[in-house]
């Protein structure tokens, strides 16, 4: 399980919070790494103080990314809308009285972003957003780094997280071969962009890879 000085940390988060100005902490990693579990496991933790808003509730729809051009590529930086993401983050960041934010969500049974699917309510202090370009050095995402108060990056033995991404591919449709083909050529050309933010992460947390996904070591 998770330490727990984590889910302390993210509390102290939580406690500074203001009517007039959340608190929002992000979770980024490659893909796979384990930034869902450890998001919703903290979410989980606060109890009502704190909401999942996953940046996957971008990603640009498939209709949209056939006229791009970019199917195969999807999950890349430029198949996500960056600046509708920062938007929200914006929004998020400085709540209005009275006024529930409505969040996207991505559903992997369709493959597809689903509008309005996440309720933020107004006295909710803190927001817990994951997601592979949180850290990406790239002035598209510059905007949305900059409304998160903390970073952390979630790492794992490359092995194992490529074997996870895998099986999770294929558990949601996608035969074996094409699912290790996609992870090969998309998955760890993103993978690859992502590690190179590690350094400017606020706090750096090692998922063990030989017990189901959970922090055993961290730094920052």
């Amino acid at each position: 399980m998770e330490p727990q000085h984590l889910t302390a940390r993210a509390r102290r988060l939580a406690a500074g919070a203001t009517p007039a100005r959340r608190r929002l902490l992000g979770i980024a990693g490659p893909p796979g790494a384990g930034k869902s579990t450890l998001a919703a496991h903290l979410v989980s933790e606060l109890a009502g103080s704190a909401v999942l808003v996953p940046m996957d509730g971008f990603h640009l729809a498939e209709a949209e990314l056939r006229r791009l051009g970019r199917t195969d590529r999807k999950g890349a930086p430029d198949t996500f809308d960056a600046a509708g993401y920062a938007a929200l983050l914006g929004r998020l960041r400085s709540p209005a009285p009275d006024t529930v934010v409505y969040a996207p969500a991505f559903d992997r049974r369709i493959e597809e972003p689903v509008a309005g699917s996440v309720p933020v309510a107004p006295d909710v202090p803190l927001v817990v957003t994951e997601g592979n370009y949180l850290l990406l050095d790239d002035p598209s995402w510059a905007r949305a780094r900059a409304c998160l108060d903390e970073i952390w990056y979630v790492d794992l033995d490359d092995a194992e997280r490529v074997r996870r991404l895998v099986d999770r591919h294929e558990r949601f449709g996608k035969p074996r071969e094409r699912a290790e083909r996609f992870v090969r050529t998309s998955d760890e050309a993103n993978a690859r962009l992502v590690a190179a933010g590690r350094e400017r992460a606020d706090l750096v947390v090692r998922f063990a890879a030989d017990r189901a996904p959970g922090p055993y070591d961290e730094s920052g």
